[in-house]
């Protein structure tokens, strides 16, 4: 059985960090860590999680902070979509260069690409590329959840006016990718609360 659990990391910027695990194999994914933070750390530890990957659903500072940190502590490697590899050590196109911490990360060992099919245990993580917040923006959908990033939120999309945002690409990515799902699927952000497909579907003023 898969399991979900958010926090936030930075407060500055209210950006949600996943643990997606495997109840079974205790299997885990570590998605978008903002920043390091011992006391998630020791949360993860708690949980007794073998982290697999830490998964980037995009390249933005606030969303891959806690790379490296978290990368050397569970000893194990980044993942991102191919469009947005270069943004993690690009600190102009991460823009940490413009929010006042500048980023020391690695390339990533791990490419990811569009319909790519990931394993916690035997549950099935798959990848759906959905470019419009940045190029290589990702969400990632198992079972009945879908982690969005910053694609979908609660009554909002993701911005597009960031070089690489594309207005009409993100409003395709929702329609085309994200919004043939079942309406009960639940729908995690890379900011604010959790939504639905359906409730977003009838609901979101950006797409309607």
């Amino acid at each position: 059985m898969i399991k979900i659990e958010s926090t936030v990391l930075l407060e500055s910027f209210q950006t949600n960090t996943y643990l997606l695990w495997d109840s079974i194999s205790a299997e885990a994914f570590l998605i978008d860590p903002a920043i390091p933070s011992e006391t998630f750390l020791q949360r993860i530890k708690q949980l007794e999680l073998k982290v697999k990957m830490i998964i980037n659903t995009h390249g933005h500072a606030d969303h891959i902070g806690g790379n490296l940190y978290f990368a050397k502590a569970l000893n194990c490697p980044v993942a991102i979509h191919l469009a947005d590899a270069e943004m993690l050590t690009n600190n102009a196109k991460n823009f940490s260069t413009y929010m006042g911490f500048e980023l020391n990360l690695s390339a990533p060992q791990v490419i990811l690409h569009d319909g790519d099919e990931l394993f916690l245990g035997s549950e099935k993580v798959k990848v759906i590329h959905t470019p419009g917040h940045t190029e290589g923006s990702i969400c990632l959908l198992t079972g009945k959840y879908l982690i969005s990033g910053d694609t979908l939120f609660e009554q909002s999309i993701g911005r597009t006016d960031f070089p690489g945002g594309s207005h009409t690409a993100i409003i395709n990515s929702i329609k085309n990718k994200l919004f043939i799902l079942d309406d009960d699927v639940l729908v995690f952000p890379g900011h604010g609360p959790t939504t639905s497909i359906g409730l977003e579907k009838v609901n979101n003023p950006f797409v309607n």
